[in-house]
Formats: C-alpha cells, sequence, structure tokens
C-alpha cells in the first residue's frame, strides 16, 4: 500500500476502496488481498487514511415556479450498469482573472465523467453543452435517468428540450431543493476539489485558461 502511494502525487487521496482496488489490479505475489476493512484498518495504522476536509457551496438557483419533474432517484445512486443512472450540476472555481464554473454529468455506476463542459458564466447553454459533449462521447446516454437540482438552468425551456431532444429521462431534486437529493453530485465536486486543488495549487493564482486545461 505505501509503494501505491508513492507511485503517483495523487495517490494520498486514496482511501479504502480506491486502496482495495488497486492491490487487487497491482496482484502481488504471495501476497492474499484482505477485504476492504481489513485495508481501511491498514491504512489508518501506517498513517494513510484519507479523510476530505472541505465541503462545496452549492451556487444554483432554485426556479420554485419553474415546471417540475419527478424524483426519480428519491437518493437512491446506486446503479448495477453504465449509463442508466446519471447525476448533473455545476461548480464555481475562482480564478486570476474571474470565476470558472464547471458543468459534469456524473455516471452513478463509477463516477466516471460523462460530459463535461466550462465556461465564465452559467447560463443554461453551459448546460446544455454538457448534455451536447455526452451525447457525443456515449450515444447510449440517449436512454439515462439525469438527476439535476432545481436550479434555473435545469428548469429552462432550452435545457428542457435539449434532454428531450435525445430521449434523455429527467430526475429532479424533491420538493424544497433539498441538497440532499443530489448528494452524488455533490461529493463528486468536493472530491474533484480536494483531490486537484486543494493543497496543490492555489486556483486563485491561475488564469482561466491553465485552470481549464488543469481540470
Amino acid at each position: 500500500m505505501k509503494e501505491i502511494a508513492a507511485e503517483d502525487e495523487y495517490n494520498d487521496t486514496y482511501g479504502r476502496i480506491r486502496m482495495y482496488q488497486a492491490l487487487i489490479l497491482k496482484k502481488p505475489e504471495n501476497v492474499d488481498i484482505p477485504g476492504e476493512r481489513t485495508v481501511y484498518r491498514v491504512m489508518k495504522e501506517i498513517g494513510l487514511n484519507h479523510c476530505p476536509k472541505r465541503k462545496p457551496n452549492g451556487i444554483t438557483k432554485s426556479d420554485r415556479e419553474a415546471q417540475k419533474s419527478d424524483d426519480l432517484l428519491k437518493r437512491n445512486f446506486y446503479a448495477d450498469k453504465p449509463l442508466t443512472k446519471a447525476v448533473t450540476d455545476i461548480t464555481e472555481i475562482k480564478a486570476k482573472d474571474g470565476k470558472l464554473y464547471v458543468s459534469a454529468i456524473f455516471d452513478c455506476f463509477d463516477g466516471g465523467v460523462l460530459g463535461l463542459a466550462m465556461d465564465t458564466n452559467m447560463k443554461a447553454t453551459l448546460c446544455q453543452q454538457t448534455v451536447h459533449n455526452a451525447v457525443m462521447a456515449y450515444p447510449d446516454i440517449k436512454r439515462v435517468i439525469i438527476h439535476f437540482d432545481r436550479g434555473t438552468q435545469y428548469t429552462s425551456e432550452l435545457y428542457r428540450a435539449t434532454v428531450k431532444k435525445y430521449g434523455i429521462i429527467q430526475s429532479m431534486n424533491g420538493a424544497g431543493g433539498r441538497c440532499h437529493d443530489n448528494a452524488r453530485c455533490e461529493s463528486m465536486w468536493a472530491r474533484m476539489k480536494e483531490e486537484l486543488l486543494y493543497n496543490r495549487y492555489n486556483s486563485e493564482e491561475m488564469p482561466i485558461n491553465e485552470l481549464k486545461v488543469l481540470i
């Protein structure tokens, strides 16, 4: 486990699940790979346990008057195969010359990024571009359930027409816009910022173009 952690500067973010997966992939000779609970215990003993330190703040503003979609996931973000359930949201990152808004669609199956778009504004066109990019990369996404919050970008006619065009099934946070209804997406943003930025780079000292390349 220490060798795995030392292989790459970003491997210090490995928790028990990814460390266990890395051990399985390594298949070290004459070593029986223990279960995840034992991996966690040993990581803690040798000082490799990883605990996220920060949580992202939500930036999308709820549109309480717009037409809503049903909450089809109801906080059940488990998927036993790819391209069946996905979550989407926008996060904000401060840069030297302004703010960068990152929009992504994450597959609930493995957290993979299906679609990504970045811009200096958080208009509905940013979310629309994210869908376009996802469809180009994964044509089978056309039948996936995509869950999002009640932000004005997602309730806009432009966004609804886009997902309808591709046959994507819409799912939306429950009444009241509770953040836990899209907790999977919030946790992905927290992981990205913790592993890519915090204690590694100061985004506020980087120009937006450089920050885009890093992301």
